[in-house]
């Protein structure tokens, strides 16, 4: 082969190779796009371009304590190939949430926090409960102090409301976010805060109607379990973000809403075209080896072990899978 074509075509190759590469989400990460913002509908990085986020949630505090720390954050970005980790924190309930042990909980989150910034990770840090409206209080308070400790870091993002139900987004969630996030602003003036919508945070049409205004740097939550969640849910989006509605999927699953019958690769893949189309960041449901469909890990997994390809089940494979391309 005459040189001249091999040096094109070893060109052409690298360039190839680095394209494959910038893919990976665990290569996206905040000492490459730094501080996070949200321009129009989508979020861009320090330099204005459009960032696609893709990790793993954190499950229920509460339940899983054990994947709490740093060794599974550090596996989230070194095998999961994840820019992005959820901290989903539980809050009420009868066994320990926020409410009712809230030095045990700040505890649990702030471990991760730090070991988010130390492995160059973005974090959501997730007030995770459906009646947030009757603990405004409680909330404010919580991201008043994380926002104090934090916001002056570009890894931070901030989940008001995890999933709202019947709520009215213009009369009782609008006005809750607008309090949460007043209280945050007075710390940190622009890290990203995503805001939950109704019946489960898939009502994104009625925020898109009626959004919030006055704050920059707003976005508003998604969530879908591709089995449940379908076609219908995909069209009533692309509505919202025809009208410019900035939308972050902090939440979904590959299962069934219920989280314990099979994975649904067909309308897993449709999903995942549909959000990288759109540039929609995505976490996934979840880091926990419990029995359900959803968990990305097997049984029994410690936490030096997390995302390691023997460790992952089927749901786990596929996601990660995704979350390098």
């Amino acid at each position: 082969m005459n040189k001249s074509i091999l040096s094109i075509c070893l060109v052409v190759l690298a360039l190839y190779i680095d394209s494959s590469i910038s893919k990976d989400a665990g290569q996206e990460t905040v000492s490459k796009h730094g501080k996070l913002s949200v321009k129009g509908a989508n979020i861009v990085n320090q330099n204005g371009e459009i960032v696609q986020l893709k990790g793993m949630c954190l499950y229920w505090s509460i339940w899983k304590p054990q994947y709490w720390n740093e060794e599974t954050v550090q596996g989230i970005h070194d095998s999961c190939h994840s820019n992005v980790i959820r901290a989903s924190m539980g809050v009420e309930t009868n066994d320990g949430g926020y409410l009712t042990d809230p030095d045990g909980q700040m505890k649990l989150v702030e471990t991760v926090i730090e070991a988010a910034i130390k492995h160059d990770l973005y974090i959501i840090v997730d007030w995770h409960e459906e009646k947030a409206d009757t603990h405004q209080a409680q909330a404010v308070d919580f991201f008043d102090k994380i926002s104090k400790k934090y916001g002056s870091y570009p890894n931070l993002m901030y989940e008001t409301f995890n999933e709202p139900t019947t709520q009215s987004w213009s009369s009782v969630l609008k006005p809750y976010h607008e309090a949460v996030i007043k209280a945050i602003r007075a710390n940190d003036p622009d890290n990203i805060i995503i805001c939950g919508t109704g019946q489960w945070s898939q009502r994104v049409d009625e925020a898109a109607d009626d959004p919030i205004t006055g704050y920059s740097n707003i976005m508003y939550t998604l969530h879908f379990y591709a089995g449940t969640h379908k076609q219908w849910l995909r069209d009533l989006t692309q509505g919202a973000i025809d009208k410019g509605l900035p939308i972050f999927v902090t939440e979904y699953g590959t299962d069934n809403v219920d989280v314990v019958n099979w994975v649904d690769p067909e309308e897993s893949q449709l999903w995942w075209d549909f959000c990288d189309k759109n540039n929609l960041s995505y976490t996934n449901w979840a880091i926990c080896d419990v029995a359900e469909a959803s968990a990305a890990l097997i049984a029994d997994t410690p936490t030096n072990k997390v995302c390691q390809q023997d460790y992952l089940t089927e749901s786990g494979l596929l996601v990660v899978a995704q979350n390098k391309k």
